[in-house]
């Protein structure tokens, strides 16, 4: 049976940007994969959004502003745990671009997150202190718009983030999970989903809207 999009359903797409696909500073395996799948999806939708990654060069997730640190090790921010990452999406860079093969068009916001040096952001809703809102679920409201479909990068990171503090928020979200591709760290992809679950974040597969 076929999902049927309404012309106030929202996809979301989260952080396709040349950095994250393979060949990018992090990219995820498998990336480049869904960008044709994504513009598919984009046609069936007339409220399209997307969530971009957006970092002074000297932001504080970067393991290059810790002395002795290398990416992917952990340290405690005021905030709480963060991960060290390699430089990635710094503002003005080819990295930071929306992925050239993205064809939307109709595309009619960008949320840019992770541009305030001293705090890292997952989630296109608030940054990682749990404080800081981005304005996305303001859009949305003013918009009367409620339900969210997910698709992007990556999985167990941004896209889960997202989909947790829209579900928190108020909104009904679905992940596209074919459309997604993770990084999958020690576990980290299965912990997202049951962590989804746990929140009440639906997951379908493209084939379920697009027939």
């Amino acid at each position: 049976m076929t999902i049927e999009i309404s012309p106030r359903d929202v996809l979301v797409v989260v952080d396709v940007q040349n950095d994250f696909l393979p060949g990018g500073r992090l990219g995820v395996a498998g990336g480049d994969e869904i960008v044709p799948l994504i513009n598919a999806l984009a046609k069936k939708f007339t409220q399209v959004i997307f969530t971009q990654d957006w970092h002074p060069a000297d932001h504080i997730s970067f393991a290059s502003q810790h002395a002795g640190k290398a990416p992917f090790e952990m340290i405690e921010l005021p905030y709480g745990p963060q991960v060290l990452w390699p430089d990635h999406c710094t503002w003005n860079s080819p990295g930071a671009e929306l992925a050239a093969g993205l064809d939307i068009p109709h595309g009619q916001l960008i949320i840019r997150k992770g541009y305030n040096r001293a705090i890292d952001s997952y989630s296109g809703f608030q940054e990682a202190d749990r404080e800081t809102l981005t304005g996305l679920a303001g859009y949305l409201n003013e918009r009367d718009l409620d339900r969210l479909y997910l698709v992007g990068l990556a999985t167990d990171f941004c896209v889960g983030w997202t989909a947790i503090d829209g579900a928190a928020a108020g909104f009904d979200v679905t992940v596209i999970e074919d459309a997604t591709r993770a990084i999958d760290s020690n576990g980290s992809l299965a912990t997202a989903w049951a962590d989804m679950a746990e929140a009440g974040v639906q997951r379908v597969m493209s084939r379920e809207i697009l027939g």
